[in-house]
C-alpha cells in the first residue's frame, strides 16, 4: 500500500479559510471585504490579514477605488498559460470566424502580455488589402485597439517613460487617452484609425472570464479607406457582441445589456513599466 503524507497532516483552519477566499474570488468578482467575509462565513477581521497577503503575491487585486476585489495579475497569467490559453483559442473561434464573415475583415483574438499585446489566434477577412498575419506579434497599448482595451479595464498598465508615436495619429497625450480610456468603458470597444500604422484601422472588445475579469480581447482590423467612422462603429459592435458570446463559453453570465455596463473600478491604472509600442515579432 502506497503511502500518502498528506493524508497526515492535520487540517490547517488558516489554509481552509484562504482556499474559500480564493474560490469565491475566482467565482465572481468583484467582491468587497465585507461580502467575501459573509460568503467565508468568517469576520472581515479574519479575512483582511488573509487578503493583503494573497494581494501581496498577485493572486488578489483591488479595484482602483479599493471598493471590490478581483483574481490578480498572477492568477490571470496561470489561467491565460498552457492549455488555458489552448482552451481560450478553441472557445473563441466560432466568434472569431463569425467576427470575420460578417464584417469581412481579419479577426483575432488578443491577450495581454507584460509589455503589451499578443495576437494567438487569427482568421482572415475576405479583403486583401490591409490584410496582414498579426500571430506572435508583441504590440504595444496605447497604439492599438485591443491595448487600449486593456487599459480601459484594469489589466494593464501605461508606460512610464514618453509614449511612442507610431504615426501622426497616435495619441500620445496623456489626458486625451485617460478621457478615450473613459469612452471605452462607457461603449464596451476600442478603436484605433491610423494609429499603429497609416492606413490601418481596428476595433477590439473585452472578453471575460467568469469572475468578470477581462483576460482577451477580440479585434477586427482592416484598410482605413474600408473603415469610416460609422462602419467602424458597427465593427465595434459585432465584436462586442462575439466577445460577449466568448464570455459567455468562459462561463461569464451576463446579458449583453449588463456586459455593456460601466465599470467603475476598472480606470487606468498607474504607470509603472517602460514599453515601445512596436516590438519585434518573436521567431516562429
Amino acid at each position: 500500500m502506497s503511502h500518502d503524507p498528506a493524508a497526515e497532516v492535520a487540517p490547517d483552519p488558516v489554509a481552509a479559510r484562504t482556499a474559500r477566499v480564493l474560490a469565491v474570488i475566482f467565482e465572481r468578482s468583484p467582491r468587497t471585504l465585507t461580502e467575501l467575509a459573509e460568503l467565508i462565513e468568517s469576520q472581515a477581521i479574519e479575512v483582511a490579514p488573509l487578503v493583503a497577503a494573497l494581494e501581496r503575491h498577485d493572486l488578489l487585486a483591488w479595484d482602483q477605488d479599493h471598493a471590490g476585489l478581483r483574481p490578480g495579475t498572477a492568477a490571470l497569467r496561470f489561467a491565460r498559460s498552457g492549455a488555458g490559453r489552448e482552451d481560450l483559442v478553441e472557445l473563441a473561434q466560432e466568434s472569431m470566424r463569425r467576427l470575420a464573415q460578417e464584417t469581412g475583415e481579419t479577426a483575432n483574438l488578443i491577450i495581454p502580455r507584460p509589455a503589451g499585446t499578443e495576437a494567438i489566434a487569427q482568421i482572415d477577412g475576405r479583403h486583401l488589402l490591409g490584410a496582414t498575419n498579426w500571430i506572435g506579434r508583441e504590440l504595444g497599448l496605447h497604439c492599438t485597439a485591443a491595448g487600449k482595451v486593456f487599459l480601459a479595464f484594469g489589466v494593464a498598465d501605461l508606460p512610464d517613460d514618453e509614449l511612442e508615436a507610431l504615426t501622426s495619429a497616435t495619441v500620445t497625450d496623456r489626458e486625451l487617452l485617460a478621457e478615450e480610456l473613459g469612452t471605452i468603458r462607457e461603449q464596451g470597444y476600442a478603436t484605433i484609425v491610423d494609429e499603429l500604422e497609416a492606413g490601418l484601422s481596428a476595433v477590439a472588445a473585452p472578453v471575460r472570464d467568469r469572475a468578470d475579469a477581462v483576460i482577451a480581447a477580440l479585434s477586427a482590423s482592416g484598410a482605413t479607406l474600408r473603415l469610416p467612422a460609422q462602419r467602424l462603429a458597427l465593427l465595434g459592435r459585432v465584436a462586442l457582441e462575439q466577445a460577449h458570446a466568448v464570455s459567455a463559453r468562459l462561463g461569464h453570465d451576463a446579458s449583453l445589456t449588463e456586459y455593456l455596463r460601466p465599470h467603475p473600478g476598472a480606470g487606468p491604472p498607474p504607470p509603472p513599466r517602460t514599453q515601445a509600442c512596436v516590438q519585434r515579432a518573436r521567431p516562429r
